[in-house]
């Protein structure tokens, strides 16, 4: 009977032996594709990351966006139906670390493919003790590594699940692609599990093994039979070799097995090669024959259309310009070229338009024109172009001359105006960039009316637009997924445009580019401004009483004397904005970026800017009254003279901070008791308990008398 000394060393033996047992071979798999994934996603996730940090928090010159970027990023949105961000306007930085973000995974996934294809291991799989190979026990090759990962491994799960994404319910949530890619990706390599070898379906595509390193690997050749396979088996047991990867066969009569040429096959079956290329040869020509013909007779065609349309526009032309003619055949004859689908009748309305005086021709060629629909607005916008052009140097000339070319600007725009409204909706690919649509002079008013009118898609870049009447207007519609914020939206385009003093009350312009507009005394309010691009924009007076502005941006924007009444500017980028007298009352500017605004003078009496950042920005003689700071970024911010009773100022950082002369408390004394000194309970004070004032400037005695008290945080606090 063993000893109890002995008994405890077998026992410590045995259980060291047990902590030293190696994982298992699937667990071991499984975590080296892990890690070899992880690697290849964060050597994105992180360049791409800083790059975002720096095109949003960087202050430097903006410069366009890498053309290979814009191409990834097109292609990117396209492939997983995301909004396009048309802003192609980014830091320097940001250029680089993304273009390291396009370039580390695919460099890293080539050197993993690389060293898997030369020695069967990649780096993690090394770690991990896991080899893959053929069923001769040599490295598989670039081929069928390539077969193995970029069919099996990830082509077949990935593609069926994009497809069952695309055409689902779940369209377009990227959570749900992504949850469906991870879901057939972990079912083709737990495929394993109904392989009586342990192969997942990309290594029988493959015809590659996956073995453990750290053992012998023998192969096989030929084909055993059962009880040579028992014995075998058992032989690399007691070798310590793995047997999931032993049982290689071969085909019976495979080695025998061999393909005929297709030369071979021509020399012994020479009669029938004969006759197979007479019939390619007969087909060859007589479909050569028949495609002339076809192509011969069409262009005979559309020569004859061509000949119909010209003799048509002659015979209307020699009509309209026959002396005795009654003004119901002219009407007749300019409605009929109209109808003609040929740019010369076009042209020849549009000089028409603008030479007639008499008020029935000209609104019989307006709707003639308008029956051509958007055919007709290039001609149209040239003529509009030209008179506009001309009125512009001829602004010393004679009042007739300005009266006359007046005249002749307003009917293209009245013509313009009636394609816009007829077509509403199908004008996605219209371009009216430098037209003339506003109110040129008083004496011949013309206002734009396209009241709840479908504007999506069109482009009116340095446009003149102002006095239009647009409520309701819509400038963005969903594409042909019918789906809304994915790569098809139909957005317009108004950078640069002139819309002074317009009337856009309850339009949607969510993502609109508006960059460099005038809008300044124009009616925004209620109109949906969400994630729409303004940035230098001119806004100033303008009205935007319930706006929604969320993540819109707005850099270097003036609003000077705007009514911001309750808009919404969550997440807005407002840095270096001109925000001065502006009126935001119960406005919200949750985690907004004000960062280097100007509100000097401006009343944001009860607004919400709670986490947003106000580093840099001035709030000189701002009124904040009843406004929620609590947890804002305030950095080297100017308060002077700002009036924060009712302020709610917890949490916030306000190192560096002005607060010279800022109103913190207005006690409620009337004139009669005033030599009465109320308490603080008693007053309309803003709320500083535990906030920080240790590194804010300029505070004088009664302000620390104040904070003190309250709770607030100072060195000079007893």
């Amino acid at each position: 009977m063993a000893n109890p000394s002995v008994r405890n060393v077998n026992r410590d033996r045995r259980s060291g032996q047990e902590r030293s047992k190696p994982l298992p071979m699937v667990t071991r798999r499984f975590a080296a594709w892990a890690v070899e994934v992880g690697l290849i996603v964060t050597s994105g996730l992180i360049p791409f990351g800083i790059g975002m940090y720096a095109k949003v928090n960087l202050t430097t010159e903006q410069v366009p966006l890498n053309p290979v970027l814009v191409v990834t990023e097109d292609a990117i949105a396209k492939t997983f139906a995301l909004p396009i961000d048309n802003n192609r306007n980014v830091a320097p930085l940001t250029n680089l670390f993304w273009y390291a973000a396009l370039g580390m995974p695919l460099a890293l996934s080539s050197w993993q493919l690389y060293l898997l294809a030369k020695t069967g291991s990649t780096l993690p799989k090394r770690w991990f003790g896991v080899r893959v190979v053929t069923a001769a026990g040599s490295p598989p090759g670039m081929t069928r590594i390539l077969v193995r990962e970029g069919v099996g491994s990830w082509g077949l799960p990935l593609a069926i699940a994009y497809l069952m994404w695309r055409y689902s319910a779940i369209f377009p949530s990227l959570a749900g692609l992504v949850g469906l890619s991870c879901l057939l990706v972990l079912a083709e390599g737990m495929s394993a599990r109904f392989h009586r070898q342990r192969r997942c379906l990309h290594d029988r595509l493959a015809g590659t093994y996956v073995v453990d390193a750290r053992r012998t690997f023998i192969p096989f050749s030929g084909r055993l039979s059962p009880a040579s396979q028992l014995i075998q088996r058992e032989s690399a047991q007691s070798k310590k070799v793995d047997t999931n990867v032993l049982t290689f066969t071969n085909v019976p009569g495979a080695a025998k097995r061999r393909q005929r040429s297709l030369w071979i096959w021509m020399r012994q079956y020479p009669s029938f090669t004969v006759l197979i290329v007479a019939l390619l040869s007969s087909a060859a020509v007589l479909g050569t024959l028949v495609g002339t013909q076809v192509y011969i007779q069409n262009q005979a065609t559309q020569r004859q259309k061509e000949q119909y349309k010209n003799e048509q526009l002659r015979v209307l032309v020699k009509q309209l310009n026959a002396n005795p003619a009654t003004l119901e055949e002219r009407q007749k004859a300019i409605l009929a070229l109209g109808t003609l689908d040929d740019p010369q009748a076009l042209q020849w309305l549009v000089n028409l338009l603008s030479e007639e005086t008499d008020p029935t021709l000209v609104d019989t060629i307006e709707q003639s024109l308008a029956s051509a629909g958007p055919r007709a607005l290039p001609y149209l916008q040239r003529l509009n172009q030209s008179v506009s052009n001309k009125l512009e140097l001829r602004y010393n000339g004679t009042l007739q001359e300005q009266e006359f070319g007046t005249q002749q600007l307003q009917k293209t725009q009245q013509a313009i105006a009636k394609i816009l409204v007829l077509y509403s909706g199908n004008l996605h690919t219209v371009d009216l960039s430098r037209t003339n649509l506003g109110q040129v002079t008083a004496f011949i008013p013309f206002t734009l009316v396209l009241d709840q009118i479908d504007l999506s898609g069109i482009k009116l870049n340095a446009a003149n637009l102002n006095q239009a009447s647009l409520r309701g207007s819509s400038w963005r519609s969903v594409g042909e997924d019918r789906r809304w914020d994915t790569f098809d939206d139909v957005i317009a385009d108004l950078s640069d445009a002139q819309i002074k003093d317009a009337n856009l009350t309850d339009a949607n312009l969510s993502r609109v580019m508006m960059n460099r507009v005038n809008l300044s005394r124009s009616i925004l309010n209620h109109a949906n401004l969400s994630g729409t691009h303004l940035s230098n924009a001119n806004l100033s007076s303008a009205h935007l009483v319930g706006a929604n502005l969320r993540d819109a941006v707005l850099a270097n924007a003036s609003l000077t004397g705007a009514d911001l009444g309750e808009a919404i500017f969550n997440h807005a980028n407002l840095s270096a904005a001109r925000l001065g007298r502006v009126s935001a009352l119960g406005t919200q500017l949750q985690f907004a970026n004000l960062t280097q605004s100007d509100w000097q003078g401006a009343d944001l009496s009860s607004a919400d800017l709670s986490r947003a950042n106000l580093a840099n920005a001035d709030f000189s003689a701002a009124r904040l009254a009843g406004a929620n700071l609590g947890n804002t970024k305030m950095e080297n911010v100017n308060l002077r003279n700002a009036d924060l009773t009712q302020a709610d100022l917890r949490g916030a950082n306000l190192a560096g901070a002005d607060l010279q002369g800022a109103i913190f408390v207005i006690s409620k004394q009337t004139a009669a008791d005033s030599f009465i000194q109320t308490s603080p309970n008693d007053a309309r004070s803003a709320l500083v308990e535990g906030v920080d004032f240790s590194k804010a400037k300029n505070l004088d005695a009664g302000q620390l008398a104040y904070i003190c008290t309250q709770g607030g945080r100072h060195p000079r606090c007893p």
